[in-house]
């Protein structure tokens, strides 16, 4: 008789993690491109950007350290390789396009660092490993777009370089529920702990 998911990974995948003794949020990819209807990206996450934002104000109240992500390519996408060809949305980060740019409600301090990326993972290409280590972090809290691409890719690297990844359920979206869902299933059994807000916000008011 065929199992049902959780039954066929059940004593292979679940095993978990917890928060570390130091923690660092970061925001991956928040920007318009995501958030404005007639974008070719645009994925109806409004309520992950909601989530995103109560998050960050906890964050700073927590001292904790902040990233943000954009993504930018000059224009024809040279320095995005055969990922901008692969995608030919991601035209819309051309350098200067309004859709590369951060709501009011998730604008940076000068004290946050921004990481502008041209692939998916907030790691590749980026110091954003060794300002974490040079920092004395050990967890990053993953929030922002999207649960299949750049959350998911952020996650395999985080774990990779040896920080623990937290998923925030409600603080990543997708363009499709089934997508979403399958992506933090996946991310949970291999490569991070997905926690809810509530559980993340109470961590940052202990710090």
């Amino acid at each position: 008789m065929p199992q049902d998911l959780d039954q066929n990974y059940q004593g292979a995948f679940d095993g978990h993690l917890t928060f570390g003794k130091a923690s660092a949020l970061i925001i991956i990819d928040m920007v318009g491109a995501y958030l404005e209807k007639g974008s070719p990206l645009y994925a109806g996450i409004e309520d992950a950007l909601a989530s995103c934002g109560r998050l960050l104000d906890a964050a700073r109240q927590a001292g904790v350290p902040i990233f943000h992500t954009n993504v930018e390519f000059v224009k024809g996408g040279f320095d995005g390789g055969v990922f901008y060809k692969k995608i030919p949305s991601l035209k819309v980060f051309e350098k200067g396009s309004p859709l590369g740019a951060f709501p009011a409600l998730l604008a940076p301090r000068d004290t946050e660092m921004v990481i502008t990326k041209q692939y998916a993972s907030a790691f590749f290409g980026t110091s954003l490993a060794s300002s974490l280590t040079a920092n004395g972090v050990d967890t990053l809290i993953i929030t922002g777009v999207s649960t299949s691409g750049c959350i998911r890719a952020t996650s395999i690297d985080a774990i990779s370089h040896g920080f623990i990844p937290i998923i925030v359920r409600e603080a990543v979206g997708d363009r499709h529920k089934q997508v979403h869902e399958a992506n933090l299933f996946d991310i949970q059994a291999k490569y991070g702990e997905v926690k809810s807000e509530s559980e993340t916000l109470a961590h940052l008011a202990g710090r």
